[in-house]
């Protein structure tokens, strides 16, 4: 079976489920939530608590970051601003401005995003772990973004989940990335692959090196490792 992993939600992916035209499970929310591109059928979800939702927001108006918070598939802000409104032309869907955040995160929310400068973004890396409890996993998506998600929400964690729904053991699994949040399931997988065009970081993880994103890379894992 073939799935996608990404740090984005259900509504990100439209295009490619259209394209696709088949009912298949994702990652979405760096996998905090798999689900079926088509129905909709949540396989699993694992979300950041209360508190830790709290930790994480209440830090961010410290630092001034522009936070948006996923909740229901959901995008939700507290105000809008032109961050807010670049995220929105990225990612395809409306924010939702909310004038009551405690209440949003109660019982939990799928995924926490703060937007800044990258200078920024990489200074926070280095010292905000000391400020959340060991329940919190966070990395940059992209140069300026911080995504926070739950611990037991990975790419890795997700990929186990779906070798449960599906009776598929950890060594018949092959996976493919190029970015940090790729790391867990390159770590994870029978077979890891990195692409040419990742992070020497990325590479080191990888059991294997394939070409880059322009070169079809993808495409060769499946011709190299699948189909022969």
């Amino acid at each position: 079976i073939f799935t996608i992993a990404t740090g984005r939600p259900p509504q990100g992916i439209e295009g490619l489920n259209k394209a696709l035209n088949l009912d298949v499970p994702f990652r979405t929310y760096n996998g905090a939530m798999v689900v079926f591109g088509k129905s909709r059928k949540v396989i699993y979800e694992q979300k950041l608590s209360q508190k830790d939702a709290r930790d994480i927001m209440e830090l961010g108006e410290k630092y001034q970051v522009t936070t948006m918070v996923w909740k229901d598939n959901r995008l939700h802000v507290a105000e809008l601003n032109e961050r807010v409104n670049k995220y929105k032309m990225i990612s395809g869907v409306e924010p939702i401005v909310t004038d009551n955040m405690e209440k949003l995160i109660e019982n939990g929310v799928t995924k926490i995003l703060w937007y800044d400068e990258v200078e920024k973004i990489e200074q926070y890396q280095q010292v905000i772990g000391k400020h959340l409890s060991g329940n919190v996993n966070f990395h940059p998506s992209r140069p300026y973004f911080m995504e926070f998600v739950d611990k037991n929400a990975s790419k890795a964690i997700a990929m186990e989940k779906l070798g449960e729904y599906y009776g598929i053991k950890q060594n018949e699994m092959i996976a493919v990335g190029d970015g940090y949040n790729d790391v867990s399931m390159l770590e994870y997988a029978g077979l890891g692959v990195a692409m040419d065009n990742s992070p020497d970081g990325v590479k080191e993880k990888a059991d294997y090196i394939t070409l880059s994103n322009e070169k079809d890379g993808v495409a060769h894992v499946i011709n190299e490792f699948i189909l022969k």
